[in-house]
């Protein structure tokens, strides 16, 4: 299939095909024509394109090893005054649109917005002698509906796609930090389900284009795998960071929720409580992952909005106890694919024989109940909003929104089938935590989806990410330095299937599918221990890539 083929938008009737081919142009004329690729190279990519950037002459080598440096780094060496702002925010903003041509990743494209304030900060430092704050001509991406003055944002549906009349708090205080957009990113039509695939186009897997990035904030994961950012923002309702950032073999943390700033993200189902986004980094390290939450954290975001719980997460020295690691092989509805397993089963190992690690075989609680509630609260209308928004813009439905709104899982609820459906949810939180105090363990590692990315339009389970979107436990995924291979990634016998659903996920796999793709694993621990997840998965990684 061609790149042009993989990439092709959603459709819908002749208005809003005109629409978005109007938006597919805006973004096609930001990019200068002294960073378009040759038609001719973009029909002849590998599968695997994370090589394009430092072979397609574009760069130089100075913007090579700009782009090649984790955001901890970027920061450092601005404070130090031994990389501009200018400069940071020039290789970034050209291998982007780099990645973009290779990936679909973007939605807006604004570098000169970026290099202008990219300059103003320049001149701070020249006059001042010292940084506006942490993350001083830091280039930071931004999904897409996320807003930033001035710039193009959606809901997931071309009817809602417009500029942003205003920063929201998130950007706002990132500004303030010392931040500079350049970017938006892509994600899918409804913002709710695993595949990118929006009116813009469908973002592709820069390491094997053939399987999807994930979603919701896939556009996100491309990108920063990309390197064309270091840094981006996205959400996470249903496993949004942490899917993606698992698909690309990236660092992201879903937080918390309450505790950073989501407030005026753009949304179609407004005043729903049944369950929470949270909001949080995607990186290509660790450390990464702290700096922003540090960041953030540190600016007080609670005082800017009274429904955040103020909170300053603590890391804690792990060097002096020994901690109890659950490993979860399987959550007892779906099968882990072979790749996923090989990864587990040599992280345990590891464990296993390290002094400071107690292993406990974690037994799921009733993982298909707590994922069927989380799903029915996703769409407590029965879908009726998402429907009602696709016809106003005539777009057609895509593959996974249909199904992510059709029954049995979602119907609608008047308000006494609300208030049983949140008592079901509280219950099952309470049942939960009983659970988890039994097992014994501190954290969790567990798979952050039941495989490598997955294969486009297929992306119909997402228990190992929502379940603990509906427990409100922060999660963090990371690679586990190990890539699909199917040479030794072959079908295991496992018996018979758990469920419908893990009948489908055995279909999906096919070996050689999957060829390249990361494999990322998951660290969870109970709500308010984003400072227990963030330390354990440090001294749990150091462990297995020993």
């Amino acid at each position: 299939m061609s790149f042009r083929a993989k990439i092709q938008g959603v459709g819908g009737n002749e208005s809003y095909t005109a629409r978005a081919q109007a938006l597919k142009d805006r973004l096609d004329s930001q990019i200068p024509p002294s960073l378009h690729l040759e038609q001719t190279y973009l029909d002849n990519l590998p599968l695997d394109v994370t090589g394009v950037p430092a072979s397609c002459g574009l760069l130089t080598p100075a913007e090579l090893a700009i782009t090649e440096l984790d955001a901890t780094s970027i920061c450092e060496k601005i404070a130090k005054g031994e990389l501009t702002a200018v400069n940071t925010v020039t290789a970034f903003g050209k291998r982007a649109a780099i990645a973009h041509q290779v990936t679909a990743c973007l939605t807006d494209f604004f570098l000169d917005e970026g290099l202008q304030r990219a300059r103003e900060l320049d001149e701070y430092y020249r006059r001042e002698g010292k940084v506006v704050g942490p993350l001083h001509g830091l280039p930071i991406s931004i999904k897409d509906h996320i807003p930033i003055k001035g710039r193009w944002g959606s809901g997931g549906f071309i009817v809602n796609t417009k500029p942003s009349a205003d920063d929201c708090d998130m950007t706002r205080i990132l500004r303030s930090l010392g931040a500079v957009f350049y970017v938006k990113t892509n994600q899918p039509q409804t913002i709710m389900h695993l595949e990118s695939h929006s009116c813009y186009g469908r973002t592709l897997n820069p390491h094997n284009t053939n399987l999807s990035p994930g979603g919701s904030s896939g556009g996100e994961s491309a990108l920063v795998a990309m390197k064309g950012s270091c840094m981006g923002v996205g959400t996470d309702g249903g496993g949004s960071i942490r899917c993606p950032s698992a698909h690309c073999g990236l660092y992201g943390i879903r937080p918390t929720c309450y505790t950073l700033p989501t407030g005026d993200y753009i949304s179609y189902q407004i005043g729903q409580d049944g369950y929470a986004t949270s909001t949080g980094p995607m990186c290509n390290s660790a450390r990464d992952v702290q700096l922003f939450l540090e960041a953030l954290f540190g600016a007080k975001p609670s005082l800017v909005d009274p429904s955040l719980i103020p909170m300053q997460p603590t890391i804690p020295d792990l060097s002096q106890k020994k901690l109890r690691v659950g490993v979860m092989m399987h959550d007892g509805v779906v099968m882990p694919h072979p790749p996923m397993l090989r990864a587990l089963e040599l992280a345990k190992a590891k464990l296993e024989v390290a002094p400071n690690i107690e292993v406990i075989d974690y037994v799921p609680y009733k993982h298909e109940e707590g994922y069927n509630i989380v799903r029915a609260m996703y769409f407590e209308d029965g879908g009726k909003t998402v429907r009602r928004l696709l016809e106003e813009g005539g777009e057609d439905v895509h593959p996974l929104s249909e199904w992510v709104i059709s029954p049995p899982h979602v119907r609608h609820h008047d308000a006494v089938d609300v208030w049983r459906l949140h008592d079901r949810r509280d219950t099952f939180r309470r049942a939960y935590s009983d659970h988890w105090r039994q097992q014994g363990c501190d954290v969790l590692l567990c798979p952050p989806f039941h495989g490598t990315a997955s294969r486009h339009d297929t992306a119909k389970y997402w228990g190992y990410t929502a379940i603990w979107n509906i427990l409100d436990y922060p999660g963090i995924v990371f690679p586990s330095g190990l890539k699909a291979d199917p040479s030794v990634d072959v079908l295991r016998a496992v018996g018979s299937p758990m469920s419908e659903s893990d009948e489908y996920n055995r279909s999906l796999y096919d070996p050689e599918a999957f060829i390249g793709a990361p494999i990322s694993l998951q660290v969870i621990a109970r709500r308010f221990d984003d400072g227990l997840v963030l330390a354990a998965q440090e001294v749990i990684e150091r462990i297995i890539k020993s």
